[in-house]
């Protein structure tokens, strides 16, 4: 039943416009570390990693200064439990680092230097934390661009990546299997950046004296990287330029946004607009489907495009796919059920709500538990129609 619902969405029509959205999720792989980490797991990790530097602030500290939760971000009872410090399971590292750099003109003189260098810190962990190495053998990213790739057809129509993820895992697979990536830089020897590049494509003339045809080159696409990438630096000049991610160290030079309550006012500056333009302008087209995967729908300002693309352009599909399709309610171990989450809870997806309602409400929304490095190609591509187990 499940494969074949996925068949008519996918198969059901032809869409001339295929856009998969990459969120943190995509670069999962279970709870091997060794890739994708949740945004969870990176704040984690600068809560223990501060703890060992005794000439930076630990979190706890950090709280405190900037008055995040009055400073009370530990788990008390999982603390006294263990003895081991733990960061508590409403703490929110995007709300936090808000409220740290709405905090930083006002750090003392005295406390200034640490304070920087110990935000210079995390930038530089959640910039450690999100560079990953693509591995075929684990991760699905080249069976997703073939089966992209084949769905889209050919004549020029090139499929959209848009993702969030800072990660190369997207540009080491399209490497690996001969993919041509349109990702907004020209084509020189050190790439800038340029909106423009989108539009184009690559054909090559066919010999016929009377038409001259031309033919569009295969395995091509565009990739929207939305949130900025590790391999992207600001030059002095104002120029952003594309170079080796291991070549880019000043976190004052890097393209990208940090995870923080700001991103919406920082989608504003360049190249980030021109980005989140492009992506808007790809979900209003006719016949498009748009695929997600491991995207939370927590974040605001993308989550809003997608639901007013979708009250406004009746021929646009979603999928939303995830290793969790009902993130508002949560197993209770004690009570062995789930508990609902209500909307006046912290942990309330009020966008995923939103979804849920617009399905109701007739809206083409279906949910597919499936995870990106598990088994979302094979059932994207009709594997189990047949399958009798």
């Amino acid at each position: 039943m499940i494969s074949e619902k996925i068949r008519k969405t996918i198969y059901g029509e032809k869409y001339s416009n295929i856009v998969f959205l990459a969120g943190a999720g995509a670069s999962v792989v279970g709870e091997n570390l060794k890739y994708g980490k949740t945004v969870r797991m990176i704040a984690d990790d600068i809560f223990e990693k501060l703890h060992d530097i005794d000439e930076l602030y630990t979190l706890e500290k950090l709280a405190k200064m900037c008055r995040y939760k009055d400073g009370d971000i530990l788990d008390s009872v999982e603390s006294e439990s263990s003895g081991i410090s733990k960061l508590d399971k409403s703490f929110n590292l995007e709300d936090f680092l808000s409220t740290l750099f709405h905090y930083r003109p006002y750090v003392s003189e005295n406390d200034k230097e640490r304070f920087n260098n110990t935000v210079q810190k995390i930038l530089e962990l959640i910039k450690e934390n999100t560079n990953y190495s693509y591995d075929s053998r684990v991760l699905k990213h080249g069976a997703l661009l073939k089966f992209l790739s084949d769905l889209s057809g050919k004549d020029g129509n090139k499929f959209s990546v848009i993702t969030t993820n800072y990660d190369v895992l997207i540009e080491e697979a399209a490497a690996e299997n001969n993919f041509v990536i349109f990702d907004g830089f020209n084509f020189t020897p050190l790439p800038k950046f340029d909106s423009n590049m989108f539009e184009w494509n690559l054909v090559k003339e066919v010999q016929n004296v009377n038409t001259r045809e031309v033919e569009y080159k295969d395995k091509t696409f565009n990739l929207v990287k939305i949130h900025g990438s590790l391999t992207w630096e600001k030059q002095d000049n104002g120029d952003i330029v594309r170079k080796n991610k291991d070549n880019i160290t000043e976190t004052d030079k890097m393209v990208m946004i940090f995870p923080s309550s700001d991103k919406f006012a920082q989608s504003y500056q360049e190249p980030y607009f021109e980005l989140f333009t492009k992506f808007q302008e790809l979900i209003k087209r006719p016949n498009t489907l748009l695929i997600s995967s491991g995207f939370s729908f927590a974040d605001d300002h993308i989550s809003k495009m997608i639901t007013q693309a979708l009250k406004n352009n009746s021929s646009l599909r979603l999928l939303v796919t995830d290793f969790n399709i009902d993130p508002n309610r949560q197993w209770d171990k004690d009570e062995k059920q789930y508990i609902e989450i209500t909307e006046d809870k912290s942990q309330y997806n009020k966008n995923w709500g939103e979804l849920v309602h617009l399905m109701d409400e007739g809206y083409p929304i279906s949910f597919l538990k499936a995870a990106m490095n598990s088994d979302l190609v094979d059932y994207l591509s009709g594997r189990y129609l047949n399958d009798e187990h």
